[in-house]
């Protein structure tokens, strides 16, 4: 369901992207070319600051959130995803929240109020909040990362891991390809 926010901002959605007919797309959303938004996911941008405005929520050019996925933000605060970076099945992204380009986000991981650099890996159920993840770096599953300091035993991604997430971007290329010649198909 694509619908406007209280304000009455309008999600822009390219028309190369696919957004999946259960999902909610609400208010000030930009959704840029080839993107997939799967089933059930949730992106809403209708909570404002204290002027009464709000920074959109972007999502990068075929970059992909699954299933049942969760975007928010509090007080109208920045939300960007960059380019071919993934959200996995249940997670959570709360602004403000930056997350660089090539970035992986594992199932049922929350994001608050941080930023992830290019390249960074953050594996299944952990928490990312109050710091900055620099670039490749890999944050292990059922890791809880709370301050900057949390993060001075952190991994560089090795190549096995930049592999894997290279590998569900294209996967999620081919879903938008193939979603998109389905048209509306039942």
């Amino acid at each position: 369901m694509i619908r406007k926010n209280p304000n009455g901002d309008l999600p822009v959605i390219s028309p190369d992207a696919y957004v999946d007919k259960t999902a909610i797309v609400c208010g000030k959303i930009i959704i840029e070319e080839g993107v997939f938004v799967g089933p059930y996911a949730v992106i809403r941008a209708d909570e404002v600051n204290e002027e009464g405005d709000m920074e959109p929520v972007v999502i990068g050019a075929h970059s992909n959130i699954q299933d049942g996925v969760v975007i928010h933000s509090k007080a109208g605060a920045r939300v960007q995803i960059g380019e071919r970076s993934s959200i996995a099945h249940r997670s959570i992204v709360h602004g403000p929240c930056v997350i660089g380009d090539d970035v992986f986000i594992g199932f049922n991981s929350v994001l608050f109020n941080c930023e992830v650099g290019n390249g960074a890996v953050v594996r299944h159920n952990s928490v990312v909040e109050g710091c900055d993840v620099p670039e490749r770096f890999h944050i292990p599953s059922t890791t809880t990362i709370h301050s900057n300091d949390d993060l001075k035993d952190i991994k560089q991604v090795d190549a096995d891991q930049s592999t894997f997430s290279e590998s569900v971007v294209e996967a999620n290329k081919e879903l938008v390809k193939g979603y998109k010649r389905l048209g509306n198909e039942f």
